[in-house]
């Protein structure tokens, strides 16, 4: 697998990875961290713009998409609990896999250590499968930070 950075072209390739991955949640009691409309259209191409959309691609196939970013994460600032440390982090958002594929939270782990071994992330208490695999790959819960909307969110950080 390869991780490339996502162009304004790629639109409409990555659209189904995340209507999947929103149906996926759903089925495995995680509705409401997407609902049906997140991310929207409109956070997308941000992140392709601002370049911190990444693709993986699995033998010529699209097969994942994540956020990542270097520095402050406004959500970040306040939690109720406490990060593992205070020092420079990259984030990871709106990870997702269009099912054909294992690995792709791995891929991005690689890829993102390219830049930092400080790394946060965080998802819906309802999201267990995220959840596991947060564990599995040594990250550390540090409390609940409250998203855009006001919703809470467990944070993870790895480093």
């Amino acid at each position: 697998m390869t991780v490339r950075q996502a162009k304004i072209c790629d639109l409409e390739s990555i659209l189904p990875i995340y209507a999947y991955a929103r149906e996926k949640m759903a089925e495995n009691g995680n509705p409401r961290q997407w609902g049906t409309d997140k991310p929207t259209i409109e956070t997308i191409q941000q992140d392709i713009q601002q370049g911190n959309l990444f693709l993986i691609d699995a033998k010529g196939q699209l097969v994942g998409v994540f956020a990542f970013l270097m520095g402050e994460e406004p959500t970040y600032r306040r939690i109720e609990g406490k990060w593992e440390n205070d020092l420079p982090y990259g984030v990871i958002h709106r990870i997702a896999g269009n099912g054909k594929q294992k690995g792709i939270l791995k891929q991005c782990l690689i890829f993102c250590q390219g830049f930092t071994n400080n790394i946060r992330i965080d998802t819906h208490k309802d999201n267990l499968i995220m959840r596991h695999l947060l564990e599995k790959y040594n990250f550390k819960e540090c409390g609940t930070i409250y998203v855009e909307d006001g919703t809470p969110r467990i944070a993870f950080q790895r480093n």
